[in-house]
This record gives C-alpha cells, structure tokens and sequence, in this order.
C-alpha cells in the first residue's frame, strides 16, 4: 500500500504541475503513388487541478491508514 500511496502522489503532483499531456498522430494526407504527403497533428489532453489534489489526497491516505497495524 505505501508503494501504491507515493506512485498517487507522484503522478498527483505531476498532474498539478503540467496541466495535462500532448501527443502527436500522424495522417496520410496524400497518397498518389510514389508521391505520399503526411500531416502531423498534435492533440492536447488536460487535466483538471482536482484531479491531482485528489491523487494527493488518495495517496496521503493510503500512507497514513496502511501505516497503521493494529
């Protein structure tokens, strides 16, 4: 569980800090024989602020109630 609860608050903190992630897709945008032209397009996903505090808090969680032996 504490493995779990750091990797939470890693990937909370790196979703507050970027905002989110981009990646690029490539499409044939002509295709005539030997002639091929292609087009990059790069997309952008965002990730809302309350998805990383909330990564945050999971994680904060599952360190203090897994640390806890009865």
């Amino acid at each position: 569980m504490k493995i779990l609860g750091v990797l939470l608050i890693i990937l909370g903190v790196a979703a507050l800090v970027y905002g989110g992630f981009t990646y690029t897709t490539t499409k044939k945008a002509v295709d005539m024989g030997p002639i091929q032209i292609n087009h990059k397009e790069n997309h952008a996903v965002p990730l809302p602020p309350v998805l990383g505090v909330a990564a945050i808090l999971g994680g904060g969680a599952l360190l203090y109630f897994g640390a806890k032996k009865p």
